[in-house]
């Protein structure tokens, strides 16, 4: 007997950013028909406005799928893999399942955005049932609009805002599928090919994550258990294992923001709270995004648009590399490129530095973000940037400079977190790890150092740079 409906035609459900079985409500709501499940994920890559991946995204896509095939797999459902437009390959799986309805859970990037209204339309056009559910955000950015109607350009109204919601409670994993056992044409995941190969520079990144819904569970769990007491001051030393590691998970949907919101509910206190406004922050993101749609594109404020930014290529490569000489900002962009993340602190401290004593465009360093975070997210990679730069909603303002080395030494002061990722500095006494230049020649001698040899030089003199800035910024700022 049926549970809900008459047809007992099968029911394709569309996984893209919510790679997981618990609190999924297309899943979900799929599994209630009583009817046979198709779960088909689509790599589409060709919408309007899509932006492709980053490599780092790409190595986490790759085992999350592998873990989510698993779960299916265990549940008695196949994950069926199609790279291409969604519309077309919606139109192929709907023909060779017979399926007579397409569940999915709403995406909030513009090209999912565009995408998924469209192909809405055409299902309901062929007489096919179209459902959406809520996905990876806890309100929808549509419904949210302050007092006058328009959207939220400051975070504190916004989370105050947001406060006054109640968030729904998780929705339960099936505890088995009626799978589809019939042909469809799939990809492998080795077709994706998601994975580097020559070389492969992922082994960092393996050593520090396990992607997929179990990994997300354990990284919960852990943090709970040993990361939020002390998480509001702890969140800010880079040498010390004081985040909670989620965002990875958050960004590639191993988990959702219904299921952390709901571990924290008899969580209370300082520490619960710096940590509700974190997942807060995104949401004001993607608020601003579907406002926004441009937002990695275009400077939020207009006047930014006639700001003087630097063509330089040989700087630019070497703050990807971790050569600039200021030890944080190099500890920070090598840990980027051995584990596919970075310290929030040191995120924003090597966001000023290219911005304001590099003056380069945040566009680019967005980019390399984009390209080398395992947690590059559509909506935080871009609002972030432009918070630093001072272009953005929110943001910082304009005379907000970071001192890489007043930063270091306040947050990191002996060195641990820069001992671990610039090796070449570890033996350097805890008064000069910031400021390896000042360091007399025989204290270099005795750590074998040859500054300009085994480490740079500072590429700028930090007060003169931040002088240059201000002059620039004086000159571009709204009044």
């Amino acid at each position: 007997m049926e549970r809900n409906g008459s047809s007992g035609a099968p029911v394709i459900v569309l996984f893209r950013d919510d790679l997981r079985v618990s609190d999924n409500g297309a899943l979900a709501a799929a599994d209630d028909t009583g009817r046979p499940v198709v779960p088909l994920f689509i790599l589409d890559e060709e919408g309007k406005d899509a932006r492709p991946a980053g490599a780092a995204s790409r190595w986490w896509l790759h085992h999350s799928l592998a873990a989510l095939e698993q779960s299916l797999d265990k549940l008695g459902a196949r994950l069926f893999l199609r790279q291409g437009p969604t519309e077309k390959i919606v139109v192929e799986a709907l023909k060779a399942t017979g399926a007579e309805a397409v569940f999915w859970n709403r995406r909030y990037s513009p090209a999912g955005i565009e995408t998924d209204k469209a192909l809405k339309v055409g299902l309901r056009e062929q007489g096919i049932e179209a459902k959406s559910h809520d996905g990876f955000l806890l309100h929808e950015p549509s419904l949210v609009a302050t007092q006058s109607g328009d959207f939220y350009k400051v975070f504190t109204p916004f989370y105050k805002r947001l406060s006054q919601d109640e968030v729904r409670d998780p929705i339960d994993p099936p505890k088995s599928l009626k799978g589809w056992k019939g042909r469809f044409h799939s990809d492998t995941l080795a077709d994706f090919a998601f994975l580097p190969r020559h070389p492969d520079w992922s082994s960092g990144m393996a050593e520090r994550w396990e992607p997929g819904e179990q990994g997300a569970r354990s990284r919960l769990e852990a943090f709970l258990d040993d990361g939020l007491k002390g998480y509001a001051d702890n969140r800010d030393i880079p040498g010390i294992e004081g985040t909670s590691g989620m965002s990875p998970y958050l960004a590639q949907g191993d988990i959702s923001p219904f299921q952390i919101m709901a571990a924290f509910r008899r969580r209370h206190g300082r520490d619960a709270e710096t940590f509700r406004k974190e997942l807060c922050w995104r949401e004001f993101s993607y608020h601003l995004l579907f406002n926004r749609p441009r937002l990695h594109k275009e400077n939020f404020r207009p006047a930014f648009d006639a700001f003087e930014w630097r063509s330089a290529p040989a700087a630019l490569k070497a703050w990807q590399r971790g050569r600039t000489g200021y030890p944080i900002v190099d500890a920070g962009m090598r840990e980027l490129w051995q584990t596919g993340w970075m310290h929030n602190r040191v995120r924003m401290i090597a966001a000023s530095f290219l911005i304001k004593d590099l003056l380069i465009d945040w566009r680019a360093g967005e980019e390399w973000f984009w390209d080398t975070l395992v947690d590059a997210d559509a909506a935080n990679n871009p609002a972030s940037w432009q918070w630093v730069a001072g272009s953005g909603a929110d943001a910082a303002p304009y005379f907000r400079i970071f001192n890489p080395v007043l930063q270091g030494e306040k947050f990191d002061p002996k060195g641990e977190y820069i001992r671990r990722y610039v090796p070449e500095l570890a033996r350097l006494p805890d008064r000069y790890i910031h400021r390896p230049w000042e360091a007399p020649s025989s204290v270099l001698d005795d750590c074998g150092l040859s500054l300009g040899k085994d480490y740079p030089a500072p590429m700028v003199d930090h007060a003169k740079a931040r002088d240059l800035a201000m002059e620039i910024y004086r000159g571009t700022r709204e009044d």
